[in-house]
């Protein structure tokens, strides 16, 4: 037989679930999910069930379908989608029914065996290299030894795209592309880097690919691909809904539904490189009482541990021995507190002890096994007993990579392919290749499912540097990394940011004014750092004078200004403080602008909060890139400097500088900003009030305490003023903001805001409706209750129509 005739001697096998095509070294399953949305599964050998470590099916109900056969191919169909199998190679050719077109037609599949190998020291002791970097203490074990373990296989699904084709999602990296046409993408878990397998088309389609391990991403004018380094199988969901926000749903279907983050979680967070004493930690929310600024949360950073001790869970008493008093102190100020846990320990302290005697760490000998369940339990005991019971209320799950270490170092940045490797292989060396990117979600689970099993009382709230798909459903805000002060880096934060939405993660944060500051100075450097000159790639900030330069102030402002109308507003960084009085004081501009964003946010408070609400009910998205909502504006597809927060307002961050370039010097610029308003809905300049029509660029003022914000016309925005804290219940009126120009509805959304009575169903929704013809606003009956309830509100409404 030839090659040819053997290419076309494909069987098909059909079960009420599942067609499943067949031929030597060939068997390719197509599950339809529902008619939109189908499982895809290639193996050189028989496909067995495997679970998933992120991705749970089950709560899908199998869609009718039918199967043809052809000459050349198998055409699968449901009501809405073609795919058709072609019989030379296996390539799929997935087709909208309604339309005919292709929406994409994949390239080959490719398989190849590996073998998987394990790293061990044998019957040898470790040979430990104990290293202190930047970010903080590692084991590097000199004598480890490989040895095939298993065998598994490397993999690559090419693509064909449609020339005009725009590529998002892939999660957030450093380099500030978002549109990956024409790039390379390396996922890999590495400080300012965290992958996402979701590809999202602006041509009304996702994929969302069930593999833990290493990947890398290439479109090239010859060939475009994914690369997936260690897989059993080719697992991957093929989602053909029309808009981001119907596929976004449904990854979060397959995922996991997000949990609802606590209320003050989306207030003002004050956060440095670092607090030293529990006294400190009050102060700074005393100070801010004192002053009138809002605030929900202080952070204590690394270091609370006995000196030498690195990693340990026990704080040193000598610093932290009040704790459990200043702890109640914030709480009767109505803040919060979140406090830095590391995985990775010295040898020798308390908490490496239990669990090396446990046989719960991993091969560096230094960072507990996430892997294991019995180790999370025992992680999290130690976290709990003077961390979570001393009083702090969230954890700041920091350096969750675990392993990128050998990169984090050096004055010259290597080369992408070259970071990738290093990390990578390091990951591999300590971690299963299967599992390669996967450390981090398993954290967050263990302290996701041990808090809940502690108290139903206190929601989980867990800052992380590092995750994956479905974290969100283990209350796990991603941020990030440690980057550098620099206008340029602010522009890239951006575009990533609007990739990590389009990848289907909804909390995402960043370090306002960036982590490092200090560029050549060494001396002032942080995070002990002040006697080492050693240059350092990552330290490149533009500012070696910290909040002493108007310069850094400027940034700082805008930086904060964008980060006002994220999910989670956040100030974090080294080499110089942040809290607002290190910008000036009342009645100067920059604490001014900083106080009057810190203002605005929660002013919106009900407004964040229902989308929060959103977030966890609907499978919503807080920071939303343009395509979600203007994707038929060829301009909106785009910009990626611009977003919406929810579907009113658009936010347009200034970044480059107006005022002052580095150590003070005055610039003698235009202060206005040019703004793209998508086509399709009019806008109001939410400053003045002034209303444009979409489809153009308008250039507006923009002083200091001014970025660009505009408001859709046709939009309904509640608004609380005067609150201190993100539950203050205060005297002033609910203000319901209408802005004309089509009908509108809104709904607001209520709950306890610190537990989890809201999956009983114990949380109220509130209707607005606008209709533009009538010029009425109707507000419906409040559907549902819970305990705390504000029954008055409708008494005391003002409405401000726009």
């Amino acid at each position: 037989m030839s090659r040819k005739e053997e290419d076309f001697n494909m069987k098909c096998i059909q079960t009420e679930q599942y067609a499943e095509l067949t031929r030597e070294k060939f068997y390719l399953r197509l599950i339809p999910l529902e008619e939109e949305v189908f499982r895809c599964v290639f193996s050189q050998e028989p496909i067995t069930d495997t679970d998933s470590d992120f991705i749970d099916p089950t709560g899908f109900s199998p869609a009718p379908y039918y199967i043809e056969e052809t000459e050349h191919s198998f055409r699968l169909r449901t009501s809405c989608v073609l795919a058709e199998i072609l019989k030379e190679d296996g390539r799929i050719i997935w087709k909208r029914q309604a339309e005919g077109g292709i929406l994409l037609e994949e390239g080959r599949k490719e398989l190849e065996k590996i073998d998987v190998m394990r790293y061990t020291t044998g019957d040898e002791a470790p040979v430990i290299n104990r290293v202190k970097t930047v970010d903080g203490e590692r084991n590097f074990i000199q004598n480890l030894k490989q040895t095939a373990d298993h065998q598994a296989y490397k993999g690559r699904l090419h693509f064909r795209w449609k020339a005009e084709e725009g590529i998002y999602g892939l999660g957030q990296a450093e380099e500030g592309v978002c549109n990956y046409r024409g790039h390379d993408q390396y996922l890999y878990q590495h400080n300012m880097r965290i992958p996402m397998p979701v590809l999202l088309s602006d041509q009304g389609y996702g994929m969302l690919f069930d593999c833990g391990s290493l990947m890398t991403f290439h479109d090239g004018p010859d060939d475009s691909y994914l690369f997936f380094d260690t897989i059993s199988q080719m697992d991957y969901y093929f989602i053909a809904k029309q808009t981001p926000d119907e596929i976004i749903g449904t990854i979060r279907s397959l995922t996991g539904r997000a949990a609802m983050l606590p209320k003050w979680a989306f207030g003002y967070i004050q956060s440095k490189e670092q607090y030293y004493t529990a006294k400190e930690l009050a102060d700074v929310v005393k100070k801010y009482r004192e002053l009138g600024v809002p605030l929900d949360c202080v952070v204590q950073d690394w270091n609370t541990w006995d000196p030498g001790n690195w990693g340990e869970k026990l704080v040193d008493k000598s610093r932290y021995g009040d704790l459990k008093e200043r702890m109640e102190e914030i709480h009767g100020m109505h803040a919060h507190s979140m406090v830095s846990v590391w995985p990775n320990m010295n040898t020798g302290g308390r908490n490496h002890t239990e669990l090396f005697q446990a046989g719960h760490l991993l091969n560096d000998y230094a960072t507990y096994d996430a892997f294991s369940e019995e180790a999370r339990e025992m992680y999290w005991q130690q976290a709990k007993k003077e961390l979570f019971d001393g009083g702090f209320d969230s954890w700041w799950c920091d350096s969750t990579e675990p392993f990128s270490g050998p990169d984090w170092g050096g004055e010259m940045k290597r080369e992408p392919w070259e970071r990738y490797m290093l990390v990578g292989n390091e990951h591999k060396k300590y971690l299963p290749p299967e599992q390669a990117n996967l450390f981090a979600l398993m954290h967050a689970k263990g302290i996701y499912e041990n808090q809940r099993k502690e108290t139903e009382d206190i929601r989980v709230l867990n800052l992380t540097r590092s995750g994956y798909a479905s974290g969100q459903k283990y209350g796990a805000v991603l941020w990030s990394g440690d980057t550098f002060a620099s206008w340029e880096t602010l522009k890239k934060q951006i575009a990533e940011g609007l990739n990590m939405g389009l990848s289907g993660y909804p909390y995402w944060t960043l370090d306002i004014g960036g982590f490092f500051t200090v560029g050549s100075k060494w001396q002032n450097r942080g995070c002990g750092c002040s006697g080492d000159p050693t240059p350092k790639w990552f330290w490149q900030g533009d500012y070696n004078e910290g909040t002493a330069d108007y310069g850094y102030r400027e940034l700082y402002v805008r930086w904060l200004e964008m980060g006002a109308f994220l999910p989670m507003f956040r100030s974090h960084g080294t080499d110089t403080p942040r809290e607002i009085w290190n910008f000036g004081k009342k009645g100067e501009p920059f604490y001014d602008a900083i106080e009057k964003y810190i203002r605005l946010r929660y002013d919106l408070m009900p407004y964040i909060y229902s989308l929060a609400g959103d977030v966890c009910r609907n499978h919503g998205t807080m920071m939303r890139s343009l395509l979600f909502d203007y994707m038929a504006d060829p301009q909106a597809r785009k910009v990626d400097q611009e977003f919406m927060f929810g579907k009113s307002l658009l936010i347009c961050p200034v970044t480059e500088p107006m005022y002052y370039g580095k150590d003070h010097t005055e610039l003698q610029s235009e202060k206005v900003w040019t703004c793209y308003l998508p086509a399709g809905d009019d806008w109001y300049h939410y400053w003045t009030d002034r209303k444009y029509g979409g489809g153009q660029f308008v250039t507006v003022d923009a002083p200091l305490d001014e970025m660009p914000v505009f408001v859709k016309a046709g939009s309904i925005i509640p608004m609380k003023k005067g609150l201190t804290y993100a539950d203050e219940k205060n005297e002033n009126p609910l203000e319901i903001h209408v802005y004309p120009g089509k009908d509108a509805a809104f709904t607001l959304y209520e709950d306890e805001g610190n537990n989890y009575h809201y999956e009983d169903g114990n949380y109220a929704l509130t209707e607005f409706i606008w209709s533009e013809t009538e010029r009425k606003l109707t507000i419906g009956d409040t559907a549902g209750e819970f305990d705390g309830m504000d029954n008055d509100w409708r008494e005391n409404l003002k409405l401000c129509i726009h």
